[in-house]
């Protein structure tokens, strides 16, 4: 057998032997011991600071291209009033759904048409925005509510995450002790954060007939938002 031969020979039987023996061993490691899993939370309340204010309206008529441009032109209006009052992170606009579809008769056959149009204002200003329902007399108030911002969000899940972490540390070193160990280390963790959305809530559909004032405002109170942070996992004990 030359030396090449050789070679080939004994990288075979190397990997004969790991084939052999790799399963067996693996099947044979102990399953883990002195392994516990805990959770701990922490709940946090906080001013909400962000409004959500969502204007509507519906149109129906044999024309589709009629109901289409009253949608249209009672949007613009609407629309051109909000710009007015826009504030970058303040008071935000944007146009919602914008609908058409026919509405059939009872023997089959399309009776006419219906469509609807949304309009959305929502920043921190809450003055500014409450004050645009006076204003805007194009589109009925649909829905309304309060949540966090993105910025307020972060800083309390960052807050509430830190104490739900301190807990399950604490919790864990408590566990331990309790079993008659001297310490612990982390096996694996998962850490969520919920809380602080936006609950809308339904409004009244103004009629045409009953115009406000601009100076009338919708009464709004922001109330407060519950962020909770969760900490799982398992340590062990040692």
């Amino acid at each position: 057998m030359n030396k090449t031969s050789r070679s080939l020979a004994v990288a075979l039987a190397a990997a004969l032997a790991v084939g052999a023996f790799g399963p067996a061993r693996a099947q044979t490691l102990p399953p883990p011991q002195n392994v516990v899993a805990l959770s701990a939370s922490a709940t946090v309340e906080v001013n909400k600071d962000w409004l959500t204010l969502v204007f509507s309206t519906t149109r129906e008529g044999a024309d589709a291209a009629v109901v289409q441009t009253q949608l249209k032109q009672a949007l613009d209006a609407a629309l051109a009033e909000a710009r007015k009052a826009a504030k970058p992170g303040q008071l935000e606009v944007q146009t919602g759904g914008f609908s058409l579809y026919p509405r059939y008769a009872a023997r089959g056959g399309i009776s006419g048409w219906q469509g609807s149009t949304e309009l959305i204002v929502q920043g921190r200003d809450t003055q500014g925005i409450s004050h645009l329902t006076g204003r805007v007399q194009t589109l009925s108030i649909a829905r309304v509510g309060f949540s966090l911002s993105r910025e307020a969000r972060e800083k309390v899940e960052g807050d509430v995450t830190a104490e739900a972490i301190t807990r399950f540390r604490a919790r864990a070193e408590t566990v331990a002790k309790q079993f008659g160990f001297a310490g612990y280390s982390v096996r694996e963790v998962s850490v969520s954060a919920d809380g602080g959305q936006m609950q809308q809530q339904p409004m009244m559909v103004r009629s045409q007939a009953m115009k406000t004032s601009a100076d009338e405002a919708l009464p709004v109170e922001a109330g407060k938002a519950v962020v909770t942070a969760t900490v799982s996992g398992s340590v062990q004990m040692k």
